[in-house]
């Protein structure tokens, strides 16, 4: 595989990876003891474990569900949304936003009915964002950890064997390879900000979804679905390869800020 011969592993590949690791494990951890010791005797457990569950079923069982049906299978309609940009952007907003803010609202709304405080609200939020690292991020960089550490040690030969890339899956493997060997404490970096980002914006959401079913306001969870599918364009458009990452960057700071302020407003309203 001529391809692979050509790999070299960046100084920088592993280290970064296994500090990328560490802090993917950290993130959740620490955002979830420091609320839970702030907040003890408002807080329930329950609304961790509601908040991981909700993005479980929502996110990965729902809506990849559509994502099979609508971009991965090879039908008219997909053909017709991975060909559009225009389309592909707005499904993709539509899709993230309409299935986690409807799958916390539901949760909220009709399942999780005791211990409705402001402070539960965030914890929720915290398992919405924790389970979403630790589901769908963490495994990935595990395994970037895995391909780089192989690697490294010189023998390609035993390197895919090891990770079971044969001539049939190499074509697939190849960018996630080369993805390992580029790794470097910039993309850490970058990985580990927009992991803090998403968790605010996570727990942002949930508040401002909490707080319309609580008061009974309707506007709120169209507020949050229209937020969620704004601070999700440009993440979409960086995987048409059309922006930068850095522009991500910005613009989901960007965007989690409005949020965050909003639900600080209303979250203090919910005394």
């Amino acid at each position: 595989m001529t391809a692979f011969d050509n790999i070299v592993i960046g100084k920088s590949s592993v280290p970064s990876l296994i500090i990328t690791v560490v802090l993917m494990i950290a993130i959740p951890v620490i955002f979830f003891i420091y609320w839970r010791r702030k907040h003890k005797q408002q807080t329930n457990i329950s609304y961790l474990i509601a908040g991981a569950l909700g993005f479980i079923v929502s996110a990965r069982v729902l809506e990849l569900g559509v994502h099979y049906l609508c971009i991965i299978s090879d039908n008219p309609v997909s053909r017709f949304i991975n060909g559009n940009t225009a389309a592909y952007v707005l499904y993709g907003t539509v899709m993230a936003g309409v299935f986690e803010e409807c799958g916390r609202h539901i949760i909220l709304k009709y399942i999780m009915k005791k211990n409705r405080t402001r402070e539960n609200a965030v914890l929720y939020g915290i398992g919405h964002g924790g389970i979403e690292i630790i589901a769908v991020l963490l495994p990935a960089m595990v395994t970037y950890l895995a391909v780089a550490v192989l690697f490294s040690q010189g023998n390609v030969e035993n390197a895919l064997s090891s990770l079971k890339i044969t001539e049939e899956t190499a074509a697939a493997a190849l960018p996630s390879v080369q993805a390992a060997a580029a790794f470097n404490y910039g993309m850490m970096a970058m990985n580990v900000i927009e992991r803090l980002l998403a968790m605010f914006m996570h727990i942002g959401l949930t508040v401002i979804v909490y707080y319309g079913i609580v008061n009974a306001k309707k506007g709120c969870l169209p507020a949050a679905i229209l937020l969620h599918m704004l601070i999700d364009t440009f993440p979409v458009l960086y995987q048409r390869g059309l922006i930068p990452l850095l522009a991500v960057e910005v613009w989901s700071a960007a965007w989690t800020a409005v949020i965050l302020f909003i639900a600080v407003k209303l979250y203090n309203n919910m005394k």
